[in-house]
């Protein structure tokens, strides 16, 4: 039984899982977070100043966003549901030190973006056009966020905080429970060993922290932001040996990063 798994987990683990998505299952860890990155592709990116912005795919416009966020959101909820066997094998339980952590975390991560270092690598190896970033894009350099401002790009106020809503549900609740699941609940656990029944969750190795902390600095645009914030969060990981508090800590993070960008129309960092 997996560390800090419910007393009934043994019980519920005989019952079917839908589709055989079981806690077994590499798919169970895998499929929420895919779905959602998939999904993210269907996103136009953010319109540059003094550049009319093609269409993306199947004619979507930028203005298109909250639709499609919200269209994604709803599937990869569905798809988290599907593969509750993996999340729900962990007792439900927070300690106050993960939301300590959350709090800090948002403040290393605000303050490590704003360094900047990212634009200055691009500029380093020549700019964008650079033949360098032929090998940076494929780490991830160059990406940016959708920055979508619905302060200023919808004019129904119930569409606008009826979006807001939406953005931080899939911010502070869905991103965190579906990140954490694939990061720490089965890729850091991989690395440690195959057969996931042997490594109960917090315990590492040295290979399993750096996967761990250089696998999100692929996907996230602030490089620097990720390999600080993923770091703390793995300190959390390794001293409390909680699935929940990671997500708690994941959760704080990211909603106090939501009401940063709202307060201080930091729209880059969404």
């Amino acid at each position: 039984m997996t560390e800090d798994a419910p007393p009934n987990a043994a019980q519920a683990s005989d019952r079917p899982a839908p589709l055989g998505l079981d806690a077994d299952n590499p798919v169970t860890y895998l499929l929420p977070m895919a779905v959602y990155m998939v999904l993210g592709t269907f996103e136009p990116s953010a319109p540059r100043p003094g550049i009319d912005p093609e269409p993306g795919l199947f004619g979507l416009t930028y203005d298109h966003y909250p639709a499609i966020y919200a269209v994604k959101l709803a599937i990869t909820a569905a798809a988290l549901w599907l593969c509750r066997a993996a999340w729900g094998q962990w007792r439900l339980r927070v300690s106050p030190l993960a939301v300590v952590v959350g709090m800090v975390g948002v403040v290393l991560w605000i303050a490590c973006s704003k360094v900047g270092l990212e634009a200055r690598i691009v500029e380093a190896v020549g700019g964008p056009e650079s033949p360098a970033m032929s090998l940076l894009g494929l780490l991830g350099f160059g990406a940016e966020r959708p920055a979508f401002n619905p302060l200023e790009r919808i004019d129904s106020p119930a569409v606008r905080y009826g979006f807001l809503v939406v953005r931080f549900i899939g911010l502070a609740l869905m991103v965190p429970l579906f990140e954490e699941l694939m990061l720490r609940g089965w890729l850091m656990r991989t690395v440690v060993s195959p057969d996931l029944s042997r490594v109960p969750f917090g315990r590492v190795t040295t290979m399993a922290v750096v996967v761990g902390t250089a696998f999100p600095m692929l996907y996230h645009p602030e490089k620097l932001a990720s390999l600080v914030w993923f770091s703390l969060v793995t300190w959390l990981m390794v001293r409390t040996k909680n699935f929940w508090d990671c997500v708690t800590a994941h959760a704080v993070t990211n909603f106090l990063l939501g009401v940063w960008v709202l307060w201080q129309e930091d729209w880059a960092l969404w």
